[in-house]
């Protein structure tokens, strides 16, 4: 459950985010850093679309996976578990990279990113857990 708060936080944000770059919100509110910066630079786009909207997507798979992990036919499935540590691996490796670009080339931060990457990486240390829960539960299992 916790997956899901936090993705559907990240889904905002990233959304919040995507609406600025698109053009759809006129103003950026950044109480730390230098939000506008990192989301005007050249770095802000990855395959042709804007990084935040990668940020969405991510997001919301995130949240549908961890929604269907709740289920109580599937809560104790390591599948699921599995579906998140990846996503969550992806996720923090993607963080990272843009958390460089933002230290080593733009040489701005944005709160909102930081925010994010935070997120991220707090998704994937629960699925990480959740998962050796789940893997600890049914090797003490009896047959």
């Amino acid at each position: 459950m916790w997956i899901a708060v936090l993705a559907m936080i990240g889904t905002f944000i990233a959304l919040y985010l995507m609406l600025y770059k698109l053009g759809l919100i006129g103003t950026l509110t950044c109480s730390i850093g230098s939000c506008e910066t990192v989301n005007t630079s050249r770095w802000a786009r990855f395959l042709g679309l804007p990084v935040a909207a990668w940020g969405v997507v991510f997001y919301l798979d995130v949240l549908i996976v961890s929604l269907i992990g709740i289920q109580p036919m599937l809560a104790r499935n390591p599948v699921v578990s599995w579906l998140l540590v990846g996503w969550g691996a992806v996720g923090v490796l993607f963080s990272a990279w843009l958390t460089y670009l933002e230290l080593f080339r733009i040489h701005a931060i944005c709160i909102w990113c930081v925010t994010s990457a935070v997120i991220v990486l707090m998704i994937f240390a629960i699925s990480v857990a959740d998962l050796r829960q789940i893997l600890h539960t049914d090797s003490t299992a009896s047959p």
